[in-house]
């Protein structure tokens, strides 16, 4: 499943849940189903953003220069 679908999912679940309206049994199942998703989120995220890089320049052959991006977390 791709990362948007299990993100709609995780949210689908987080709403019902919110809403009380499940049985324990349904409850519980939902829970697990959304601790599974929430990981794998994270893990697909942790790996795009492993791949991201910042182009910094060119070599003197015209090959790009990159290096990991580190975003920056101070606001202006």
């Amino acid at each position: 499943m791709e990362f948007e679908k299990k993100l709609a999912r995780l949210e689908e679940i987080v709403t019902q849940m919110e809403k009380g309206d499940l049985a324990l049994e349904d409850s519980l199942k939902s829970f697990e189903e959304g601790i599974k998703l929430s990981r794998e989120c994270h893990g697909q995220l942790a790996q795009a953003e492993a791949q991201v890089k910042k182009l910094v320049g060119f070599d003197s052959s015209g090959q790009a220069l990159t290096e990991i991006f580190k975003a920056d977390n101070t606001e202006s």
